[in-house]
């Protein structure tokens, strides 16, 4: 029995220290498992894209570094789940294609969302809204001015003034000319008529007259209710007539999208714009980059140009700063609503992650502040 004891002993010890091994084992197993997952490094892109991407060299660095909106949102959305990653530099297609082949995890610039491009490729939540636009060169003043005066909309304001004036004027004569000397003092009934038309015109561009300048009563009554009808209608002409003058000075052949298909517009290839062209059956130019575009329009080798909104602003604002590209402007028209996003490599597993640390830090004092700084001008 002693021996037997002694034998069950033996086995039990030799089925612990089994036990305790295969613990340390199974325990060192999971430490290497989670100290690979921990430091995996993922591949990231980007694209340059001022104010969302922009590529700076620093004398300290051998390699230029990034900034921008974009790089600001990956970098606090990499901090935020510790995430390791190494960057590298695109055109907008090969960032496109290397998403889409899986080459790297994650696109970073100022890429819209489309129906298209999600067939391909998964996207974040948008971090970004905005539109696209068409940029002009302001013309000469000679140029300027003859557009303004040729302008379709300032002669019709002009007809429609002159047709109320004779209008005005005529229905005052009839009540007021054999009582109201002081309104109509010419001799002739020429002279009193030129009077009449006169005091329509006033009446539309000025505003109402005194109630007691006129002697009978339906005059007076005329006069009420003129003068209610007379301060809408200039309000209505001024605001008309400023948007005329604006874009007259602009470019007035140009009123909505659809104008660009008589010009020759240029956009950048692989772009949403050049899409949006294409799908308006638009021929234009495509440029590698927005300098070449502008410079292009600035030498009169295009008309117009089509790009996304902030960005074309943001080119513009910091071009002029530098002295350059003064008389380029954009017309004020919004179409095509943009969103960005980040690409995503589909079915990464990264992405539900991304998405909820996107939406804290939009929330955040720091992504206001940033938005204010790059386009607090617009």
């Amino acid at each position: 029995m002693a021996s037997y004891s002694y034998s069950s002993s033996l086995v039990n010890i030799s089925s612990s220290l089994v036990n305790i091994s295969s613990s340390q084992v199974n325990s060192s197993s999971v430490n290497n498992v989670s100290n690979s997952v921990s430091s995996t490094v993922i591949n990231v892109g980007s694209y340059h894209c001022p104010p969302f991407v922009m590529n700076i060299q620093d004398n300290s660095r051998p390699q230029p570094t990034s900034t921008g909106l974009s790089i600001l949102l990956w970098e606090r959305i990499a901090e935020s789940i510790d995430l390791q990653y190494e960057m590298q530099d695109y055109t907008l297609k090969g960032l496109l294609e290397a998403v889409e082949n899986g080459s790297i995890e994650v696109g970073i610039s100022c890429i819209t969302i489309t129906p298209e491009r999600e067939l391909l490729m998964d996207f974040s939540h948008s971090f970004y809204e905005t539109h696209l636009a068409i940029a002009v060169k302001q013309k000469g003043y000679l140029a300027s001015f003859i557009n303004i005066i040729t302008n379709t909309t300032l002669l019709l304001v002009v007809g429609i003034i002159l047709i109320c004036a004779g209008l005005i004027g005529w229905i005052f004569y009839l009540l007021e000319h054999k009582v109201n000397h002081k309104l109509y003092s010419m001799p002739s009934t020429g002279a009193q008529l030129l009077e009449a038309f006169i005091l329509g015109l006033l009446f539309i561009t000025k505003g109402p007259f005194n109630y007691f300048e006129f002697k009978t009563l339906s005059g007076r009554v005329l006069t009420v209710f003129l003068a209610i009808a007379s301060t809408l209608f200039i309000a209505s002409i001024t605001a008309m007539l400023a948007s005329t003058f604006t874009l007259g000075l602009l470019n007035t052949d140009i009123k909505s999208p659809y104008d660009l298909i008589k010009l020759n517009v240029g956009t950048k290839v692989s772009t949403t714009s050049s899409i949006y062209l294409d799908s308006l059956g638009i021929i234009h130019q495509t440029f590698t980059s927005l300098d070449d575009m502008l410079s292009a329009l600035n030498n009169g080798e295009i008309d117009a140009i089509v790009d996304d909104d902030a960005v074309l602003k943001y080119k513009l604002k910091l071009a002029k700063q530098q002295g350059r590209y003064q008389q380029i402007s954009v017309l004020p028209y919004q179409f095509e609503k943009q969103n960005y996003g980040l690409a995503i490599k589909d079915n990464s597993p990264y992405t539900e992650q991304l998405n909820r640390a996107l939406l804290n830090i939009r929330q955040s004092p720091e992504w206001q502040q940033a938005l204010n700084q790059y386009f607090a001008d617009y």
